[in-house]
């Protein structure tokens, strides 16, 4: 018997809601596989606790974090509360001092939806986005001067190393050898960011030299954004910086089904530390509490996160459950032109896992 604790954070909005549909599927895979076990504690870290504590979490919070072999995040942020406190609190404290440097992001429009592509289809919409996920745009390294006066001014740097961005290129080199394509896209702008983009290309050549097997495109970002709708087919393994990234996955998740269908892994590929898995999606305070919310990218997210515990087989078996439920067509929350409500959805996904997991034995 394997034994994994889990750190929960349901968070704000929807976020408790798909949450607790998350939960419900690491039950289910306890049940069907038989040799693992989870233990699960759950923090109330969110912006509420912000308005009661004035911060986002505990003192000790990173270090009550530190010993859980994964966390399992919901959605953060509500209107009271300021995005660069909610994020810059907690999120982003995580991720670093956990060295998640890599944010995996699955792009696959699975079967028994249709993409706002036209002319594509599901073999077309299938590839997966490396982000660099702790420098970058999102460094925190800069200020504002002259604040309230006509002279105002804010200066944000960009911070790119060489150890973390050869780390994030290499890892989506070997990421690529994996898959079939065999296929690396590198997202730039060196031809207006005329620092931080050259040194990123350089690294890029630089490490395309260990990979042989692996064809490699490096594109502008403003052409690749274009390319995920007009020629997706063509990318298989895509990596960028923090914002690149953030930004081309958020398109990615449209022409997908909707950031309902976008599961994502902050991970730290040597294991030193908890990896962090969670939906792409943020709180939806307009539909909290409706009870209507997408449970599907929490739940997938999960299976990213048993892949990421070195079983695969489980991860096959949440996605193909979670296609068959869609195929089918009869349970389907609001965004994906159903009526039903998150827990029904999340029910049909666990009994289909039931299903697809006896046809299988």
């Amino acid at each position: 018997m394997q034994h994994f604790s889990i750190a929960a954070i349901p968070g704000d909005g929807i976020g408790p809601e798909v949450m607790k549909e998350g939960l419900k599927t690491l039950r289910k895979i306890e049940e069907l596989h038989g040799g693992i076990r989870f233990s699960i504690d759950v923090f109330d870290w969110n912006c509420h606790y912000y308005l009661k504590h004035h911060r986002m979490m505990p003192e000790n919070g990173l270090n009550t974090l530190r010993d859980y072999d994964v966390i399992l995040l919901g959605a953060i942020g509500t209107p009271e509360v300021p995005d660069h406190i909610s994020v810059w609190e907690l999120i982003l404290p995580i991720r670093r001092t956990f060295q998640q440097y890599i944010n995996l992001r699955p792009i696959k429009l699975l079967k028994g939806l249709e993409s706002p592509l036209r002319y594509k289809n599901h073999s077309d919409l299938d590839f997966i986005v490396v982000r660099e996920n702790t420098e970058g745009e999102y460094s925190n390294m800069g200020g504002r001067l002259h604040e309230n006066t006509p002279y105002e001014m804010a200066v944000q740097n960009n911070v790119f190393t060489r150890y973390g961005t050869e780390r994030v290129i290499n890892y989506a080199y070997q990421l690529a050898e994996k898959r079939k394509a065999k296929r690396l896209t590198a997202a730039t702008k060196s031809n207006g960011i005329n620092h931080s983009m050259p040194f990123w290309d350089e690294i890029v050549k630089e490490v395309s030299s260990l990979h042989p097997s692996v064809q490699t495109d490096i594109y502008h970002i403003d052409a690749l954004a274009a390319y995920f709708i007009t020629r997706p087919e063509q990318l298989d393994v895509v990596v960028g910086s923090n914002l690149f990234g953030d930004i081309l996955t958020d398109l990615g998740a449209a022409i997908v089904g909707g950031l309902g269908m976008a599961p994502s892994g902050n991970i730290n590929p040597e294991k030193a530390y908890p990896s962090m898995f969670e939906p792409i999606h943020g709180s939806a305070p307009d539909i909290a509490g409706k009870g209507i919310a997408n449970p599907i990218a929490q739940i997938w997210s999960i299976g990213l996160m048993m892949e990421h515990l070195g079983f695969e087989e489980m991860n096959h078996l949440v996605v193909s459950s979670i296609e068959e439920v869609l195929i089918e067509g009869m349970i389907g929350t609001p965004d994906l032109g159903g009526k039903n409500k998150t827990f029904e959805l999340g029910d049909a996904i666990h009994k289909k896992m039931q299903e697809v997991s006896v046809q299988h034995n």
